[in-house]
């Protein structure tokens, strides 16, 4: 098994509702999804965000687009309006999912 960012089978998206920032993570194809599906748990993207993200971690699953929707509760230092942290609208949260490394096979197919 080797370790690679998860920027090399996915790109991703990131806003904010409240103090909430949502993630969306998408395969670049269809049969990276499940990869996503096994490895980018609840458990695991919390303890990326460990110290950004003080709430629970929701996860919603949509195969048919190859992606994932992470809710990250308690991120966003109170929301846009009364936030004193740089991001308030959680814009770079997709930016730092990407960094996240995941294992796959040697013979893994990734430039």
């Amino acid at each position: 098994m080797k370790k690679i960012p998860l920027s090399k089978i996915a790109h991703a998206r990131s806003g904010d509702k409240g103090n909430a920032a949502n993630c969306g993570v998408i395969a670049y194809r269809k049969e990276w999804y499940p990869i996503l599906a096994e490895y980018l748990t609840v458990e695991r993207v919390k303890k990326h965000f460990e110290g950004i993200c003080l709430g629970p971690v929701e996860r919603y699953e949509l195969p048919n687009l190859w992606a994932l929707n992470f809710i990250l509760h308690d991120t966003l230092g109170g929301g846009g309006t009364v936030s004193l942290k740089l991001d308030a609208q959680g814009k770079t949260i997709a930016s730092a999912m990407l960094l996240m490394e995941i294992e796959v096979p040697d013979d893994f197919p990734v430039d």
